[in-house]
């Protein structure tokens, strides 16, 4: 790196070091500048609605045209602090992740061999503060870390039950080496 200075840009004695700029972050409204695309993957950001006694949120809407698959069932996960669920994929199912309370890291790492984004992986991070909608499509593998000191709430909105004698559910560990991302 390059120590540079920049005076004659700021009016000031700032120095500077080349390459050590933060590239932009995001966009004026707040929306992600450069977002890692993995094909199929839709993150919806959700605004608050503000009331007399705390805020509402909305979690699901058709209209929001996210995608036009029925929700067959809805979940409720509770991850304690620090906690991760491990890497797991569906071959026909579709999730939809909403943080409910907490602070989520969602990872996520595409595995089909046909797509556009195959071996891309992907992070969003979702919670009460900045509510948003992450929904993964088959065949796209995806983990979840708590990321507060207190247990987080995520609720899933499946477009297919979860099916008990025949389960559309496969599973790697965290640490697996299949999966070029650590959780």
């Amino acid at each position: 790196m390059k120590i540079t200075d920049v005076s004659h840009e700021t009016g000031s004695a700032d120095w500077s070091i080349e390459g050590a700029k933060d590239p932009q972050l995001v966009r004026p409204d707040w929306s992600p500048a450069d977002p890692v695309a993995i094909d199929g993957v839709i993150a919806k950001q959700i605004t608050n609605v503000l009331t007399n006694n705390g805020y509402l949120t909305e979690i699901w809407r058709p209209e929001w045209h996210l995608d036009k698959l029925p929700v067959g069932q809805v979940l409720q996960r509770v991850l304690e602090p620090g906690a991760a669920s491990g890497w797991h994929v569906h071959r026909q199912t579709t999730d939809r992740l909403f943080c409910a309370t907490g602070r989520l890291l969602v990872a996520l790492y595409d595995a089909r061999r046909n797509s556009p984004s195959h071996g891309r992986t992907a992070e969003f991070r979702i919670g009460g503060e900045r509510p948003g909608i992450v929904v993964v499509p088959p065949g796209v593998w995806h983990g979840v870390r708590n990321l507060v000191p207190v247990p987080s709430v995520l609720l899933n909105v499946v477009d297919i039950a979860y099916d008990y004698e025949d389960p559309d559910h496969y599973r790697l560990p965290l640490d697996t080496q299949l999966i070029p991302y650590r959780l």
